[in-house]
């Protein structure tokens, strides 16, 4: 029998069950692999408080968007795929079907082969953050040295992969964090200016003294609600907010006045929009292998977590952190 963690409704990860389970074969158009390891996400907090862009349809549900493993069957149909090597998913919301398991059936879409010389757990790392900022900073920002672009919470990993791929570009990347402790840290990620919040900080006057009055063109943001009238009235004309997370854990009210006088645009951005469209899905997995071939992209993982250890991941996650990186599970198989 393999196992698998579940939750049998919204009750946060304090409800995640280990159980036994049975392997699914593979379906049509479908692979299994042997999950050797799964990452946590921030999104996945979210999900099991239903309070994500999706929902489950039912219940018990598997948690876990971002895994590697090992193909050990293929479903009728699928084509590429290679029996015995590793691959990786890519992140997707695969409903009941997520990654916090021993074995895993998945759409063949959704698998892409784990990158060269990099370890399982490293293989599980590097697809969630570095694609969910690909495609707001790259593809629809088009940074570049005359952009100036803003990243919310820099220390988080799709954050951090923002401040990365920015700095590449060569934009102007400015940052904010809660702890004047992450300061070298972000400014070491690509960060050209780093804001050290406060409840009295005027974010959007600092923003116009750093940007000489142009303001920021685009802000990539997880934290919603608390964050994005702070920096409204720095916006410069046709700028993008991109809403991808929601850390104050409610939908935000949108800063109206400053939008129109800016023209901004709001576009709650989600990856699996881009997974979904075979071009921008290549796009988007060319671009991380290239630059972890270069090494201009690098894995980083904080902890790395057994299978048994899952809700311990989670406490562990959801405290404040001294370091950075990524929290993995390595399930042993």
């Amino acid at each position: 029998m393999s196992r698998e963690w579940v939750i049998n409704n919204y009750s946060g990860y304090e409800g995640l069950v280990l159980q036994e389970c049975k392997k699914q074969n593979a379906g049509p158009g479908e692979v299994r692999l042997k999950i050797e390891a799964f990452a946590l996400n921030w999104g996945d907090m979210d999900l099991m408080l239903d309070r994500y862009s999706f929902s489950f349809k039912k219940f018990p549900a598997r948690i876990g968007m971002e895994a590697a493993g090992i193909v050990d069957q293929v479903g009728e149909g699928v084509k590429n795929i290679e029996l015995g090597k590793r691959y990786c998913t890519l992140p997707y919301f695969y409903y009941n079907k997520g990654a916090s398991a021993d074995y895993v059936t998945i759409d063949s879409r959704y698998v892409t082969p784990a990158p060269e010389n990099l370890t399982a757990v490293e293989s599980a790392s590097v697809w969630m953050q570095f694609m969910t900022a690909y495609y707001p900073i790259v593809e629809l920002s088009q940074a570049s040295p005359e952009k100036n672009i803003l990243i919310t919470a820099g220390s988080s990993t799709a954050g951090n992969a923002a401040l990365n791929i920015g700095k590449m570009c060569g934009a102007n990347m400015i940052t904010t964090t809660r702890f004047e402790k992450n300061r070298d840290y972000l400014l070491k990620s690509g960060a050209s200016h780093v804001i050290v919040t406060n409840d009295d900080l005027d974010i959007g006057k600092l923003l116009n003294e750093i940007t000489n009055d142009k303001g920021i063109h685009a802000a990539f943001d997880c934290v919603g609600e608390g964050m994005i009238s702070r920096y409204s009235p720095a916006l410069a004309r046709d700028a993008t907010i991109f809403l991808y997370g929601t850390l104050d854990g409610v939908f935000p009210q949108l800063p109206i006045v400053d939008m129109f006088q800016a023209n901004a645009t709001f576009h709650p951005y989600s990856l699996f929009n881009y997974v979904e469209n075979k071009k921008l899905k290549e796009k988007g997995t060319t671009f991380v292998y290239n630059e972890l071939k270069k090494g201009a992209i690098v894995p980083n993982i904080d902890r790395v977590y057994s299978m048994e250890e899952y809700r311990d991941a989670w406490t562990y996650l959801k405290n404040p952190r001294d370091n950075h990186g990524k929290v993995v599970i390595k399930t042993g198989l």
